[in-house]
């Protein structure tokens, strides 16, 4: 359902009608704060919103919606203000950057604008906005989003710090920019407008190891005296020093990732349902799975073209998550 945004004439005709705010406000099941917000053009609403509106004020809709030729100027000057708020917290907070990943995620996936903002439970105009980097995110908008891309919340965020650090979304950003004539972000992931897993200027970057050689058979084997190179990482991954990555080279894990890519490995970090995980053969040799339950809850191991592999906790207490995935 589109949203609708714009200055209005609410608050004219509630007070021509002689009814209170709190009696507007009951009518759309909504706080006295949200709909204050409404009328004076801070607070979007959606077309079920809108004809309800229009209703309980006997007013068709087209006469509420006004324009800079409106008879109510300090509407349009209060809205006025409030696109220059939004505006200064978009130049500060690097919504830029954040939309741009978004974006770059989710052509990767082959997903559409529709399809995010309906697993994330958003309209499309504000996943759109988001997307342009037009529009605050709380954090759980986006855990939803995230989850709506496959990610977790903090995985989400390190992978768009990597393709921010790599350059992959500067093509993004200042055709955003240019088309929207907003401000472009240069101040990189370190801005997200989210606090918790913020990079950390006072801690350097991570270099992490790479070993492993992939097998015929789709396992990895292991050589960890002998690393073949190594790979910097972002800072907020120095919870557990023994990280490590390895090649992943062939079509392991079919379409889930790229072939090429680099898997970054946490011994410290155990993995969740539906997380890939580094799964020990041997003492030298892993298979990269996705963990999983079956309707019993009994843990499993999947893997494509492969037949589901049933383990026990104490098993699955021995996995490794593989907690970021960067192209070769």
């Amino acid at each position: 359902m589109e949203e609708i945004v714009f200055p209005n004439q609410i608050r004219m005709f509630r007070r021509a009608k002689g009814i209170s705010m709190k009696k507007l406000a009951d009518c759309l099941n909504m706080s006295l704060s949200a709909v204050s917000k409404i009328e004076k053009g801070y607070r979007r609403v959606n077309d079920k919103q809108m004809n309800k509106i229009s209703e309980f004020l006997s007013c068709p809709k087209s006469a509420i919606l006004i324009t800079r030729n409106s008879s109510q100027p300090e509407v349009i000057k209060a809205w006025e203000r409030e696109q220059e708020r939004r505006l200064k917290i978009n130049q500060g907070s690097g919504l830029k950057t954040l939309g741009a990943g978004l974006r770059y995620l989710r052509g990767q996936k082959a997903l559409t604008l529709l399809d995010i903002s309906k697993k994330a439970k958003l309209t499309l105009s504000v996943y759109h906005r988001i997307e342009m980097g037009q529009r605050e995110v709380d954090e759980k908008t986006f855990s939803r989003i995230a989850h709506a891309l496959g990610f977790a919340d903090a995985d989400l965020q390190l992978e768009i710090y990597r393709l921010d650090m790599a350059g992959a979304l500067e093509d993004l950003k200042s055709a955003e920019g240019k088309k929207s004539g907003l401000y472009v972000s240069k101040g990189g992931y370190n801005d997200l407008p989210l606090g918790r897993y913020m990079i950390r200027s006072d801690v350097q970057d991570v270099v992490v190891p790479i070993y492993g050689l992939p097998q015929t058979d789709k396992t990895i084997k292991l050589d960890k005296d002998n690393p073949t190179s190594s790979l910097v990482c972002p800072s907020t991954l120095d919870f557990d020093k023994d990280l490590y990555a390895v090649p992943l080279m062939s079509d392991a894990l079919g379409e889930k990732i790229p072939m090429r890519s680099l898997l970054v490995i946490s011994p410290a970090t155990k993995p969740s349902v539906g997380d890939l995980a580094a799964y020990p053969i041997q003492e030298n040799l892993i298979k990269i799975v996705s963990l999983d339950k079956d309707g019993d809850g009994n843990y499993l191991l999947r893997s494509p073209q492969e037949k589901d592999i049933a383990i026990s906790k104490e098993t699955a207490e021995t996995l490794q998550k593989v907690i970021m995935i960067m192209l070769a």
